[in-house]
Formats: C-alpha cells, structure tokens, sequence
C-alpha cells in the first residue's frame, strides 16, 4: 500500500502528518520529539507500540507493567487536554512492523521518536529507519534521556572514558551546558483520529491487581505527579541528603527514579533545578546543602553513565567488561537463590531488603548494594540472576543501570569493588539500620529483639531469644553460611579463576598476550526456570477464547513464617547439608563449563552442621580443603575481552551466537550496531573501550560510603 493513498485514519489529505512514537519518555514537558512535531506544523499522531516479546528475558516484570499503564492514562488525558485527540495504542510483536503499519493507516509522512541506549534498542531504531527511509518516510530522532549524547563525552584523544569519575568531571565541565527543559506545546493538532483503530493494551491478569492495588497507595505514576515529586524533593529533604541519604530506616532519597525510567521526568530539568539550588545555597554559605546538592547530581552522573556504558559495550548486561571474570567459577545452585530471594538468609538486613523488593518494588540504594553483594559474593551466585531478578521486581528496574550495579558489585569494571571485598551484613546493618527500626518493619518475627543483636541474633544469649520470642532455626532461619566459610570459599574461587585465565591465555596465540579470544566460548549461564516466566499479556495474535497462561509465582513468594518455615527450614537442610563444592579442578584447556546444582538433585543431608553460639547451622559451602593454588597475575593486556558481532536488521537474541573468535577487544562491528543507528555523522563514536590497555592494580574509585546502585536517583 501506498503511503500516498486514502488512510484508514486521519483523514484522506495528502499533507505533513507526523507520528510520534512514545516509548520511556511518557511525558509532554521537555520532549524533544513532541516539540519538535508540534513546532513543525500539520498534524501529530502520538502513537505507544507494546511489544514486550522483543525484549527477550527483560520484558517488564509485574510492578513496571502497573507503572506503564497507569502513566499511559496519565499521558493520554495531558495530549486530550492539548488536541491530541488520543494516544493511539497498538499491541505486537515487532514494533518495526506495527509502526510501518500505523504510518500506512494514517498517511503519515514523518516519524519522530526520542533515543535509547539499551543493545536492543539501538538495533531495533536503525532497522525502523531503514524501512521507513525505504517507503520515503522522513524519520527524525532526539535527545531526551541524557545531559549528552554518548559520542559527545570523549577523552582528550577522542576516545570513550573508561571510568566514571573522569567521565563525569568531564560532563561538569564540558564547554555547553545541558539544553534547557522544553516546555509543553501550547497545542496539538492531531486532525480526526477517531476512526483510527487502537489496540486495548492489558498489563495485569486478576491475581496481580491485589499487588497492583497496594502500589498505588504509595506511589503515582504520570508525568505531572513527576513534577510535583521533585519539587517536593528539591524544597525539602535535598538540603539534608548528604547527611540522611544513608539511612535505610527513612524517605531520605528522593524517590525518582522510577518517574526517570519511563521517562515521566526530564533529566535536564532535574539537573538545572539541581544546579540552581546548589548555587543559591554556595552564595548563602550553606555548605551541607551545596555538598548535598553534588551527591545527588553524582548520582545523575551515574545513571548517565550507565548509558554512556551500555552504548558502548551493548553486551554489559551479559557479559563481564573484564575478561577474567568470565571464568569466574560460580555457584549454579536454584535452592540457594530461591532462600535470597524469600528473604530467609538468616542475615537480618538482606532478609528485611528482600522482603521489602518483593513487597513494594522498591529498595533504598545502600540496601541494594548489602543484598546484591551478599548474593555474588557470599553465596557467589551468577550474578545475572540477581540482575535479572532485580529486572523482574524493581519499579525503576532499568536494564543499563542494573548491569551497571551489578557489574560495579562483582568487580568486572576497572573502578568498581574489589570481587574479594565481603561486607559484613552484620555492620552494614548497624551503618545503615542502627536502631534496627527498618529490620523489625519488615521481619517482625525480630521485632521484640533488643537493638544490641538485632543484626545478629544468632550471637543472642538463650534468655534473651526466649523472651523476644525467638526460636532460630524455626520462626526465624539460621545463617545460611558463615561469613569466614564464604571468605575462604570465594579466595579459592578466584585462585581457581587466574588459573582458568592463564590456561585460556597459553592456547591463545601460542601463548603471545593479544587477547583472550572469542567470549563466547563461556556462554552465560542461563536464567532459572524462576525467572523464565509467562509474560502477562494478551498474545500478540489475539484469538478467540484462549485462557491466558498463568504465572509461575509460588516459588517468589515471600513465605509466612509459620508452617511456612517449617516447610523452608526442611528444605534447608535437606539441600545444603549435602551441598558439595560445585567448582571443578582446573583444567588443562581453556574451556571452563559450570556445574548446575538444582534443588531436586540435592539430598539426604550428612554429617553434622557447624554451629554458632552452640546451635547447629547449615551451611551452603563445605569448608575448602587446605590446598594451596597460586594466583596467575594477568598482564596489561589480559584486562581484554571479545565479542561477537550481531546483525544490525534483526531484533538480537540476548546470548551471543557461537563464532569464530577475534581477538579485538570490542569488535567493530558491535561498535556499528551501537553507533549507526543516530551517529553516521559523528565516526569518532564507533571507537569502543579499549580495556586492554587498564591495568588490574586499579584502586576502586566507588568506596562503598559513596555508591549508589546507579537506578536508584538520590
């Protein structure tokens, strides 16, 4: 079909008819797409595909569906407020497809849609430009995510920064200044889009609207209740962030991130608001608000670098940015991630942090950093399963800023924490929870127990148990290890992982350091079958009649801890008390194969567990036998890894195809998936990190009293 000829929708009239295609910037304050549609005369189709199947495994989890739906209706009734007619909805499987489709409907001429940095959606904007440039479509795309695009950021040799604080110290001083916020268009003129046909977009199924109905008792999605978030932060607990952003026991952040996810609230105007208040307080003197005002842009600066990252390395959510790691040799055990995600550890504070993820989506930053770090280094689980977990859970769940935390915890960024750092749940506690106030909110079976062993209270003396009415091992679990087991344990893992690398290395290229070869010879580890759930949604083909499949949501429920523990205390110790050490010898070649542990093919416990404070306990590892392995220094140049390229016209597979290797670090032909979508005019943007050229002596420059988990803005 012509895209000349009569249009089912719009009116018949050849003329300028411009689509705006809505996606994480559900807003009309500060859009440069809307704007610029609006600026340009004719009429505006604001148009929202839903086509979560292209997302792979990091379709939106239950909590960012609500969110979604309820700021659609938000942005739907502020474009009928300003003659947009209405937001016109389609529901496929390929949004390529469905918007070529919505630009034949309507006689569209012109396409404008805002960028994103994630890998599928970079393959996914330059395959759309492709075919509506093919039916003589005029596409236009902008900034409306970031301070500065990618490409912009740049060394002094032209090159991407490799780490965040000169990354972001460039930004502060670039020689422009972030545009200033575009205010909403006056008016909108949209023609007749009543007879254009909109899909009906379902996002929850009848046993989520319980869940959903207590999420809107603490939050409101839409993009004006954005506006009034921030100024509500900004006039009042900003000044004193420096002090109170610590406290996990209290709102002492700002809670926007999520309003900044789904694009409800415009970054620039965030960072000029920001500025402005800093600068009132510098001329004032007020120098706790000013250093609260630079913590807090720290923490835009992060998120913006979790793009900036994601742009450059498409495969961060995959893959670690350091080569080592990926021989790193995890513990591939479903048991052990289905107690962390329950919240029955028996460390107080991950318990309480998990429990409140599951039950309202959310997670102070310094309670993310506790339970992610708990979860890769003491239980030195795969840490994409706590990414994706976090994806499937969080409200502000963010695919650039996840991998970028995650990665940041294990290690595999050359600023991030130390991979044999343990923090001690224990004093981590008392740092962030020091009255135990957030633990007792959300373990009550701990709220009787005095502040002194709250965060431990397996030290309690009996007396002190009995009369908080507590029964370890019972109402509330044991410590699942103990921390100097997990210290020892994670010591001979990364002993284990130089030898893995050096094995790699001397059958690569007779043994000459020009780079560790294919990556994907270790593919990653897959997802378990927890979180391979159903998406709840209509078929993207609706037919007649067919029962929507039900979720899978048991085994993520967070149980009671009545009966409930009993069950879990059994399964406990039926699947750890014969956990064996998962790890195999170090081969002799270079291919390193993980061993998958699964709770059926666990048990009949033996032996008896260790005990603290003359209590049994069970523990995940088994005490490491006291042999010695010698840890392989990398070279400079082992810092490096390789990827295999993907197809620049096709939506990717999240795991990368099997290929034959290279030995560049990033390939260039990733590089072109990442850049050729927005930037043929900028060929600087195609040069990639070159982490050959880090050095493994790098200090951390994210000391933990300084991290935030980057999704998490204040």
């Amino acid at each position: 079909m012509s895209v000349s000829s009569p249009s089912m929708c719009g009116g018949g009239e050849t003329g300028k008819r411009i689509v705006v295609w809505f996606r994480r910037d559900l807003r009309v304050e500060d859009n440069p797409a809307l704007a610029a549609a609006a600026r340009a005369g004719g009429e505006v189709v604001p148009a929202y595909v839903w086509s979560p199947e292209e997302d792979g495994p990091y379709h939106p989890g239950r909590v960012s569906r609500w969110w979604i739906s309820q700021s659609l209706q938000h942005l739907d009734a502020s474009l009928r407020r300003l003659g947009a007619g209405k937001l016109v909805t389609r529901r496929s499987a390929d949004a390529v497809v469905a918007l070529l489709q919505l630009v034949r409907d309507t006689g569209a001429t012109h396409v404008y849609f805002n960028h994103l940095y994630d890998p599928i959606s970079l393959v996914r904007d330059h395959r759309l430009k492709e075919m509506l440039t093919a039916e003589g479509i005029v596409v236009n795309s902008f900034n409306a995510d970031l301070l500065y695009e990618p490409w912009e950021v740049v060394d002094d040799e032209g090159q991407p920064f490799t780490m965040f604080a000169p990354f972001w110290n460039r930004c502060l001083s670039m020689p422009y200044d972030p545009p200033a916020p575009l205010l909403p268009p006056k008016k909108i003129n949209s023609g007749n889009l009543s007879m254009c046909p909109s899909d009906d977009l379902i996002f929850e199924d009848e046993s989520e609207r319980g869940s959903n109905a207590l999420l809107a008792r603490a939050w409101t999605p839409g993009w004006q209740n954005a506006d009034k978030a921030l100024t509500a932060f900004l006039n009042g607990p900003l000044a004193d962030y420096s002090v109170n952003r610590k406290k996990a026991d209290s709102a002492s952040t700002s809670l926007l991130s999520p309003h900044l996810h789904f694009g409800e609230l415009s970054v620039r105007k965030v960072f000029h608001l920001v500025r402005m208040k800093q600068l009132v307080w510098s001329n004032e003197g007020n120098h706790a608000a000013e250093e609260s005002c630079t913590l807090f842009l720290r923490s835009i600066g992060l998120r913006e670098y979790s793009r900036y990252l994601s742009f450059n390395h498409p495969s961060s959510h995959e893959r670690p940015l350091l080569a080592h790691l990926r021989f790193f040799p995890w513990v591939v055990n479903e048991c052990y991630f289905k107690i962390w995600r329950q919240g029955r550890t028996g460390y107080p504070l991950v318990d309480a942090g998990m429990r409140e993820l599951w039950a309202t989506g959310w997670l102070h930053d310094r309670i993310r950093v506790v339970v992610s770090s708990f979860f890769v280094k003491v239980l030195q689980l795969p840490w994409r399963w706590g990414m994706k977990y976090f994806w499937d859970t969080l409200l502000d769940a963010d695919l650039e800023s996840d991998a970028l935390g995650w990665q940041y915890i294990t290690g595999s960024l050359p600023d991030g924490r130390e991979l044999d750092r343990i923090d001690n749940p224990q004093f981590e506690g008392y740092k962030f929870d020091p009255h135990g106030e957030y633990v007792r909110r959300w373990i009550p079976e701990l709220a009787r127990l005095p502040t002194e062993w709250i965060h431990h209270p397996w030290d309690a003396p009996v007396s002190v148990l009995q009369a908080a009415g507590i029964e370890l091992g019972s109402n509330y679990p044991l410590p699942i290890v103990e921390l100097d087991a997990a210290k020892a344990r994670l010591q001979e893992a990364l002993s284990e992982m130089w030898q893995l690398e050096a094995a790699s290395r001397a059958t690569m290229n007779n043994g000459m350091d020009e780079g560790l070869g294919d990556s994907s010879e270790v593919p990653p580890i897959e997802f378990p079958q927890e979180l391979q759930m159903e998406i709840d949604r209509q078929p993207a083909q609706a037919t007649a009649n067919v029962p929507m499949t039900a979720r899978r949501r048991e085994d993520q429920m967070v149980p009671t801890m009545t009966s409930s523990l009993n069950r879990a205390e059994t399964e406990v110790s039926a699947d750890l008390g014969n956990s064996e050490d998962t790890r195999a010898q170090v081969p002799f070649h270079a291919h390193f194969e993980p061993r998958v542990e699964r709770e059926d093919a666990i048990q009949n416990a033996e032996g008896p567990a260790p005990r603290i404070n003359g209590v049994h306990q069970h523990n995940i590892f088994q005490q490491p036998q006291p042999r010695r392995r010698e840890a392989v220094a990398p070279s400079v140049s082992e810092a490096s890894s390789s990827w295999t390229g993907r197809e620049g016209a096709v939506v990717p597979v999240w795991s990368l195809p099997a290929a034959s290797g290279h030995s560049e670090t990033f390939a260039a032909d990733e590089a072109d998936v990442s850049s050729r979508s927005y930037l043929d005019r900028h060929p600087q943007s195609h040069r990639l990190m070159n982490w050959s050229q880090l050095s493994q002596s790098l200090t951390t420059g994210w000391e933990v009293e300084n991290s935030v988990q980057p999704n998490l803005i204040g």
